[in-house]
């Protein structure tokens, strides 16, 4: 049975595999078909594609951007762009400068509650993005918490005392970015967004698809993007979020979408 996921992360965003090694992960559990999503670089399919041809998995570009819309964080999935495209280039740099920016500032904000991190801490992680995840591992090693979730819950997710917004890139900026890079924009894990007012305003944006299948949601609470997609004419795509052991309680693959909804997707395969 064909089934690919479209929703997952290497080491060069928050995950905890490189591109080959989630490859092959995905070839051992029987996927025919990937997209890397990492957070707001594309620098995983410097070396995906050979990995993939030697797999014989079928393989389309993607890459996650963080957004603001109305004050809430949106996350946006770029799916089928050129990954030679200067558009997407030039954002994925803006979201390289947000997130050095953003970091600061949130160390900052942790120093002033007793619980320093120095930048070059952070640094020495040697991941390519760097953003929450791996400033709250290093809360756990230095003994601020006992986990991670408890860096998020207390600490640095959203609203909490030491979180820091950054300069957000718009929903709509981001969406014609993806358009100029010859790719397709969809509306990421629609099922966690609250405020059903501002999801109304969102759903009148110029998206190509929405996530409807992710993670472990059963289908009745998928069933109503399912029927979103269809009122829109939009695209259908889905997938795990897998990271790995940072998210334990997700499997790669626990999520997919068909053979159809894959290629209506993908036009252009790496």
């Amino acid at each position: 049975m064909f089934r690919a996921d479209l929703h997952c992360h290497t080491t060069f965003s928050d995950g905890i595999m490189d591109p080959e090694q989630l490859l092959h992960l995905a070839k051992e559990i029987g996927l025919s078909g990937i997209s890397i999503t990492d957070h707001d670089t594309i620098e995983a399919y410097s070396a995906a594609p050979a990995a993939a041809k030697q797999l014989g998995i079928l393989l389309g570009s993607g890459v996650e951007f963080s957004c603001v819309f109305q004050k809430i964080s949106v996350h946006v999935l770029a799916y089928d762009f050129d990954l030679g495209s200067p558009a997407i280039a030039k954002l994925c740099a803006r979201h390289q400068q947000r997130r050095t920016f953003r970091n600061k500032a949130i160390l900052d904000n942790l120093s002033r509650l007793g619980m320093p991190i120095s930048e070059e801490e952070l640094l020495t992680i040697g991941e390519r993005t760097l953003g929450r995840p791996h400033i709250a591992k290093l809360m756990v090693g230095k003994g601020y918490v006992s986990s991670i979730k408890e860096a998020f819950n207390h600490y640095i997710g959203d609203g909490k005392p030491c979180y820091a917004p950054g300069e957000g890139v718009s929903v709509q900026e981001t969406i014609e970015i993806i358009h100029q890079g010859r790719g397709k924009a969809f509306i990421a894990h629609p099922h966690l967004l609250e405020h059903s007012r501002k999801i109304k305003e969102l759903l009148k944006h110029p998206f190509d698809g929405i996530e409807c299948h992710y993670a472990k949601f059963p289908p009745e609470q998928e069933n109503r993007w399912i029927q979103v997609a269809k009122e829109r004419g939009w695209l259908i795509s889905g997938g795990s979020d897998f990271h790995g052991s940072s998210k334990d309680y997700i499997q790669l693959g626990c999520s997919w979408v068909d053979e159809d909804n894959f290629h209506k997707i993908f036009q252009h395969l790496i």
